[in-house]
Protein backbone atom coordinates (compact mmCIF):
# COMPACT_ATOMS: atom_id res chain seq x y z
CA UNK A 1 0.00 0.00 0.00
CA UNK A 2 0.02 3.68 0.29
CA UNK A 3 2.74 4.86 3.03
CA UNK A 4 1.07 7.36 5.35
CA UNK A 5 3.89 9.51 4.54
CA UNK A 6 4.04 10.09 0.84
CA UNK A 7 0.09 10.67 1.19
CA UNK A 8 0.92 13.81 3.32
CA UNK A 9 3.46 14.83 1.15
CA UNK A 10 0.96 14.50 -1.99
CA UNK A 11 -1.62 16.57 0.27
CA UNK A 12 0.38 19.02 0.91
CA UNK A 13 1.83 19.31 -2.68
CA UNK A 14 -1.86 19.66 -4.29
CA UNK A 15 -2.63 22.17 -1.09
CA UNK A 16 0.55 24.45 -2.12
CA UNK A 17 -0.62 24.05 -6.13
CA UNK A 18 -4.38 24.65 -5.01
CA UNK A 19 -3.15 27.91 -2.85
CA UNK A 20 -0.80 29.10 -6.07
CA UNK A 21 -3.66 28.66 -8.03
CA UNK A 22 -5.91 30.82 -5.96
CA UNK A 23 -3.57 33.56 -5.77
CA UNK A 24 -2.67 33.62 -9.23
CA UNK A 25 -6.64 33.84 -10.00
CA UNK A 26 -6.36 36.59 -7.39
CA UNK A 27 -3.79 38.65 -8.93
CA UNK A 28 -5.23 37.87 -12.65
CA UNK A 29 -8.48 39.38 -11.58
CA UNK A 30 -6.86 42.78 -9.96
CA UNK A 31 -4.64 43.69 -13.03
CA UNK A 32 -7.32 42.62 -15.34
CA UNK A 33 -9.82 45.23 -14.25
CA UNK A 34 -7.51 47.66 -15.93
CA UNK A 35 -8.02 48.05 -19.67
CA UNK A 36 -4.80 50.31 -21.14
CA UNK A 37 -3.84 51.54 -24.30
CA UNK A 38 -0.55 50.04 -24.61
CA UNK A 39 2.93 51.39 -25.89
CA UNK A 40 5.29 51.15 -28.45
CA UNK A 41 8.22 52.04 -25.75
CA UNK A 42 9.49 49.20 -23.89
CA UNK A 43 10.16 51.73 -20.69
CA UNK A 44 7.37 53.58 -20.26
CA UNK A 45 5.81 55.93 -17.19
CA UNK A 46 1.82 54.67 -16.51
CA UNK A 47 -0.87 55.28 -14.20
CA UNK A 48 -4.18 53.24 -13.11
CA UNK A 49 -6.49 54.60 -10.90
CA UNK A 50 -10.08 53.60 -9.54
CA UNK A 51 -12.94 55.93 -8.64
CA UNK A 52 -15.79 55.68 -7.16
CA UNK A 53 -18.47 58.41 -7.98
CA UNK A 54 -21.40 59.60 -5.95
CA UNK A 55 -23.48 59.96 -9.80
CA UNK A 56 -24.97 57.49 -12.67
CA UNK A 57 -21.72 56.47 -14.83
CA UNK A 58 -24.02 58.69 -17.75
CA UNK A 59 -23.24 61.72 -15.47
CA UNK A 60 -19.49 60.96 -14.91
CA UNK A 61 -19.17 59.95 -18.42
CA UNK A 62 -20.91 63.31 -19.82
CA UNK A 63 -18.73 65.13 -17.58
CA UNK A 64 -16.01 63.54 -18.82
CA UNK A 65 -16.81 64.10 -22.22
CA UNK A 66 -18.07 67.62 -21.67
CA UNK A 67 -14.26 68.36 -20.54
CA UNK A 68 -12.95 66.94 -23.82
CA UNK A 69 -15.60 68.59 -25.43
CA UNK A 70 -15.41 72.19 -24.14
CA UNK A 71 -11.84 72.73 -24.36
CA UNK A 72 -10.63 76.33 -24.07
CA UNK A 73 -14.52 77.32 -24.61
CA UNK A 74 -15.96 76.13 -21.29
CA UNK A 75 -13.06 73.76 -19.73
CA UNK A 76 -9.63 73.90 -19.70
CA UNK A 77 -6.64 71.27 -18.73
CA UNK A 78 -5.44 73.10 -15.33
CA UNK A 79 -2.00 70.65 -16.03
CA UNK A 80 -0.24 72.59 -18.08
CA UNK A 81 -3.01 73.43 -20.82
CA UNK A 82 -3.04 69.79 -22.25
CA UNK A 83 -5.29 68.92 -25.16
CA UNK A 84 -7.45 65.59 -25.07
CA UNK A 85 -8.67 64.02 -27.92
CA UNK A 86 -11.18 61.83 -28.29
CA UNK A 87 -10.23 58.31 -29.67
CA UNK A 88 -13.02 56.06 -29.05
CA UNK A 89 -16.08 55.96 -27.35
CA UNK A 90 -18.54 53.70 -26.26
CA UNK A 91 -21.30 53.11 -23.68
CA UNK A 92 -19.00 51.86 -21.26
CA UNK A 93 -15.43 52.63 -22.72
CA UNK A 94 -13.88 55.89 -23.54
CA UNK A 95 -10.31 56.07 -25.28
CA UNK A 96 -8.32 59.55 -25.44
CA UNK A 97 -5.21 61.45 -26.38
CA UNK A 98 -3.70 63.84 -24.11
CA UNK A 99 -1.08 65.99 -25.73
CA UNK A 100 0.84 68.20 -23.75
CA UNK A 101 0.66 72.34 -23.62
CA UNK A 102 3.77 72.45 -25.05
CA UNK A 103 2.89 69.88 -27.55
CA UNK A 104 6.02 67.42 -27.29
CA UNK A 105 4.22 64.31 -25.68
CA UNK A 106 1.19 62.59 -26.52
CA UNK A 107 -0.03 60.26 -23.84
CA UNK A 108 -2.64 57.49 -24.05
CA UNK A 109 -5.85 56.71 -21.88
CA UNK A 110 -8.61 53.94 -21.26
CA UNK A 111 -11.46 55.00 -18.96
CA UNK A 112 -14.60 52.10 -18.23
CA UNK A 113 -17.58 53.09 -16.84
CA UNK A 114 -19.32 50.15 -14.11
CA UNK A 115 -22.73 50.72 -12.64
CA UNK A 116 -22.30 50.39 -8.53
CA UNK A 117 -25.02 50.17 -7.40
CA UNK A 118 -26.77 53.98 -7.27
CA UNK A 119 -22.95 55.24 -8.48
CA UNK A 120 -20.39 54.06 -10.57
CA UNK A 121 -16.86 52.85 -10.46
CA UNK A 122 -14.39 54.54 -13.11
CA UNK A 123 -11.41 53.07 -14.26
CA UNK A 124 -8.69 54.64 -15.67
CA UNK A 125 -4.93 54.01 -16.99
CA UNK A 126 -2.50 56.41 -18.70
CA UNK A 127 0.66 55.12 -20.62
CA UNK A 128 2.96 57.81 -21.55
CA UNK A 129 3.99 56.76 -25.82
CA UNK A 130 7.46 57.84 -25.51
CA UNK A 131 10.47 56.12 -23.25
CA UNK A 132 9.88 57.77 -19.95
CA UNK A 133 10.09 57.09 -15.91
CA UNK A 134 10.00 60.07 -14.32
CA UNK A 135 6.65 61.67 -15.41
CA UNK A 136 6.51 64.41 -12.76
CA UNK A 137 2.59 62.82 -12.12
CA UNK A 138 1.70 63.88 -15.80
CA UNK A 139 0.15 60.41 -16.02
CA UNK A 140 -2.10 60.51 -12.37
CA UNK A 141 -2.86 64.10 -13.90
CA UNK A 142 -4.14 63.37 -17.32
CA UNK A 143 -6.95 60.93 -15.61
CA UNK A 144 -7.74 62.77 -12.65
CA UNK A 145 -8.21 66.38 -14.51
CA UNK A 146 -11.22 64.57 -15.89
CA UNK A 147 -13.36 62.98 -13.37
CA UNK A 148 -12.56 65.45 -10.61
CA UNK A 149 -14.92 67.82 -8.48
CA UNK A 150 -14.94 71.09 -6.92
CA UNK A 151 -14.17 69.53 -3.48
CA UNK A 152 -10.75 68.31 -5.04
CA UNK A 153 -10.15 72.15 -6.86
CA UNK A 154 -11.37 71.02 -9.99
CA UNK A 155 -13.94 73.05 -12.07
CA UNK A 156 -16.32 71.29 -13.71
CA UNK A 157 -18.48 72.08 -16.96
CA UNK A 158 -21.56 70.27 -15.93
CA UNK A 159 -21.86 68.14 -13.31
CA UNK A 160 -19.62 68.39 -9.71
CA UNK A 161 -19.38 64.43 -9.42
CA UNK A 162 -18.42 63.43 -5.30
CA UNK A 163 -15.77 61.36 -6.24
CA UNK A 164 -13.02 59.15 -4.09
CA UNK A 165 -9.94 57.90 -5.55
CA UNK A 166 -10.01 53.88 -4.35
CA UNK A 167 -6.82 52.44 -6.14
CA UNK A 168 -4.09 53.51 -7.87
CA UNK A 169 -0.60 51.17 -8.70
CA UNK A 170 1.73 53.36 -10.81
CA UNK A 171 4.76 52.65 -12.70
CA UNK A 172 8.19 52.69 -10.71
CA UNK A 173 8.94 56.87 -11.38
CA UNK A 174 5.57 57.91 -11.83
CA UNK A 175 4.43 60.06 -9.72
CA UNK A 176 1.00 60.99 -7.45
CA UNK A 177 1.06 64.55 -6.77
CA UNK A 178 -3.04 65.63 -6.93
CA UNK A 179 -1.27 69.18 -6.45
CA UNK A 180 0.88 68.82 -9.32
CA UNK A 181 -2.64 69.01 -11.47
CA UNK A 182 -3.48 72.13 -10.54
CA UNK A 183 -0.33 73.91 -12.45
CA UNK A 184 -1.37 75.80 -15.21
Amino acid sequence: GINAEYMGTVKRQANLMFRIFLLSSFAASIFAAYQCPGSAATIYAWTEVTVSAAASCVNVKTELLDRVRGQYSRWHDPHNNGTYTLLADTSAYTRLSRRTGDGKYTDLMDFTFTTAGNGCTLTGCSESQVTSVADFSTNYCNLRMLYCGTAEGCKPVDNNIVVSETHHLSSVGAGRDASACLVV
